[in-house]
């Protein structure tokens, strides 16, 4: 099994990186925060340009088939940016639509969401969330054997992340019922998983580069904090956890890709191991920038509010770790 990046996987993730960079996403992320999605929705038109989201759509229905490496690569420069807005639920959509077995209504979201034209959310469970239902084209909701689904929801609430609008769907038509659906619910999960790892270990990486670059320059005793022991021992426990996470990211990837057996175990053990080095990633730079990790006015905290939710998204790690002890 091949664990390295080919040379258009990583010239794809610079391309990315480049894109993001420029794009000024802290503003974007604010406006999104506020209930404003225009400067959001711009950006997300200009992902699925770059083919984004064409990474979980079949060719017959205008994508390049799920693709799950390229996608882990692709999520990884959305969580380093912080993009904000259902981006893993959409693409978790688009697997779960795919694997229903319903051509009509495959046919009717699944080339909207490759082209960037339709954000959907996806929900499952007992008195479920739908994550940024207000912006969504339309919602899904799993529960059981049945999907259904609504445009419809009630009041959007707020967490810890601001750019995370959570509110409850109200309503729906039933899309369909029986086993096919229990069946592409558990495939949409680990898309999921797999997204949400890769934003996580993204999001690290920026919270890790960020404080690094900031110790360097803040003085104490008139040298760099960045010199003392403690510190350091901090900064290098925050990046061991993080390259040991990409790799499991990685393998993951690969047995999705490969429809392995293994594949939900592998996915759930990213996932533990990609939250928690977000977490901490975003624990080390609140604790080395001081009083200014708290300070909302600093962008750095639209990344540092984001660690724990993601963390938690999809399978919080006591869930994940079941997954991964008794498959």
């Amino acid at each position: 099994m091949r664990f390295l990046l080919t040379d258009e996987q990583r010239e794809f993730a610079r391309t990315l990186d480049g894109m993001l960079g420029a794009s000024g996403t802290p503003a974007v992320v604010r406006a999104w925060a506020a209930g404003e999605h225009k400067p959001g929705r711009a950006l997300w038109a200009r992902l699925a340009e770059a083919g984004v989201f064409g990474l979980a759509v079949p060719e017959r229905h205008g994508g390049t088939g799920l693709l799950p490496v390229e996608l882990a690569v692709s999520f990884t420069e959305l969580g380093r940016h912080a993009v904000p807005g259902p981006l893993v639920e959409t693409v978790a959509a688009a697997a779960f639509l795919e694997r229903l077995g319903s051509d009509t209504v495959a046919g009717e979201w699944l080339p909207r969401i490759a082209a960037g034209e339709a954000v959907l959310s996806l929900c499952a469970g007992a008195g479920p969330y739908a994550l940024d239902a207000d912006a969504a084209d339309a919602v899904l909701v799993v529960q059981g054997d049945t999907v259904c689904r609504t445009d419809t929801h009630g009041p959007v609430q707020t967490s810890l992340d601001p750019a995370r609008r959570a509110a409850r769907p109200l309503g729906g038509t039933v899309v369909a019922r029986g086993s096919a659906v229990t069946a592409a619910a558990a495939h949409a999960i680990e898309v999921a998983r797999l997204a949400t790892a890769a934003q996580s270990l993204g999001l690290g990486r920026a919270l890790l580069a960020a404080t690094v670059s900031y110790v360097k320059q803040r003085t104490q005793f008139r040298v760099a904090i960045g010199s003392f022991q403690a510190v350091k021992h901090r900064l290098a426990d925050t990046l061991i956890a993080l390259e040991f996470a990409q790799p499991l990211v990685h393998a993951a990837a690969l047995a999705v890709a490969a429809g392995a057996p293994s594949a939900g175990r592998e996915v759930a053990a990213a996932k533990v191991a990609a939250g928690e080095a977000g977490h901490t990633a975003a624990r080390t730079a609140l604790q080395l920038h001081g009083a200014l990790g708290y300070t909302e006015e600093l962008d750095l905290s639209l990344w540092i509010r984001k660690a724990r939710p993601l963390r938690d998204a999809w399978g919080t790690p006591a869930d994940c770790r079941a997954r991964v002890l008794t498959d």
